[in-house]
């Protein structure tokens, strides 16, 4: 049936955009892109700033149109500093002659001026995190002569976003956690799809526990990995922490130097680390969090803050344990609360299946087809 709905979508929707805020490093948001171009192969990518070493085939093969932001020298780098700009990037992109636009948005992807009567569906990460979250910046390195401007410039940011939130006829979140802050930041409904994710890799590893717990992925601040090292420190447990980014050296300095710190690993490194651990850590509040479905894919279960999107992904008692606030203290008792626990490896890999890839194409393209139909006033699944 999915199958069937998303051939009639390539059939009635022949040129199609996809519009990535940017794209330099693969990520989660990158997932959704790529099950995009899956679903419309036909389909063209807009984006401000373009590097395409790092992506595959997929991408690198089809007409990939970036912004005059790309021409600045480093750009692929630097493209952070280059935010401010890119608002008016994005809507500098001439659209016309496409028949469809889709967005894949936690910064300014949205705000594409689209052509009259073509219908706008975007898929939203996150409204812009850095505007409407004061303590995102918490723990991030702000030149002492940009401290006083952050204010104006937030709220300026907010502005911007909130206007570009008017655009699309249809907003698609990735958690229920996301369609909130949606209608609370944008006054806008959102329905929930959540992100792909490749559960069948992670369902056919076979897993071995070993005696560590695991923090994996980016170390930056908001993650708060500084909290499960301190907490398997005072709780003398063993702990690995594979990834690398701008807050390790912080993070190393706030333990007693017993965690162990892998750096950025391959992917048969991952796979033996999410198959070995007693449990992954997930003391971030992510607005879904990739990574603590695949780890139940493995069967492994999840010790997470219960806000954001882990509370929809981990089952608290069932396929992990729900923590409730961002504090050493709370960590800890949710991992002496884990240890106490005996959890069913295949109840934990049966969770995951709901969010795999084609899960995710059919939700989406169910979407598409019932915003398509209301335009033109026909049931959906009516097609012309």
């Amino acid at each position: 049936m999915s199958d069937g709905l998303i051939e009639d979508l390539r059939r009635r929707f022949r040129r199609v955009a996809v519009v990535h805020d940017w794209l330099t490093i693969p990520g989660g948001s990158e997932q959704v892109v790529l099950q995009l171009l899956e679903m419309f192969p036909q389909a063209e990518l807009f984006t401000s700033v373009y590097d395409p070493k790092p992506w595959p085939a997929q991408i690198k093969e089809r007409p990939v149109h970036a912004s005059y932001l790309n021409r600045i020298p480093g750009a692929a780098r630097q493209y952070p500093k280059l935010l401010p700009l890119m608002n008016h990037a994005f809507r500098s992109f001439d659209l016309s002659g496409f028949d469809l636009v889709l967005s894949s948005s936690h910064a300014c992807a949205k705000n594409v001026r689209t052509p009259p009567g073509v219908l706008h569906v975007c898929y939203c990460h996150t409204p812009m995190r850095y505007a409407w979250e004061e303590g995102f910046l918490t723990g991030e390195q702000v030149p002492g002569l940009l401290r006083p401007l952050i204010p104006a410039l937030l709220a300026w940011l907010r502005r911007q976003d909130r206007a570009g939130a008017a655009g699309p006829d249809v907003f698609v979140a990735n958690s229920s956690y996301v369609a909130e802050r949606i209608g609370r930041y944008y006054g806008r409904s959102a329905e929930v799809v959540h992100p792909p994710i490749d559960v069948d890799h992670f369902l056919a590893l076979k897993r071995s526990p070993e005696d560590f717990y695991l923090v994996f992925g980016r170390v930056v601040p908001y993650k708060r990995v500084d909290l499960a090292v301190e907490a398997c420190a005072r709780l003398g447990r063993k702990l690995k922490v594979a990834g690398g980014g701008r807050a390790l050296e912080a993070v190393r300095r706030s333990g007693d130097g017993s965690a162990e710190f892998l750096g950025k690993v391959s992917e048969a490194q991952r796979d033996a680390l999410l198959g070995g651990a007693r449990a992954l850590l997930f003391p971030g509040e992510e607005d879904f969090g990739i990574v603590p479905v695949e780890t139940q894919a493995v069967g492994t279960p999840v010790i997470a803050y219960g806000v954001g999107g882990a509370a929809e992904s981990v089952l608290d008692g069932s396929t992990g344990v729900l923590f409730g606030e961002q504090s050493v203290t709370a960590l800890a008792e949710a991992i002496e609360r884990f240890e106490g626990l005996e959890l069913d490896e295949q109840r934990v890999r049966e969770n995951a299946r709901g969010f795999g890839e084609a899960r995710f194409r059919a939700e989406l393209a169910a979407v598409i087809d019932r915003a398509a139909s209301a335009r033109r006033g026909a049931p959906a699944g009516e097609h012309g």
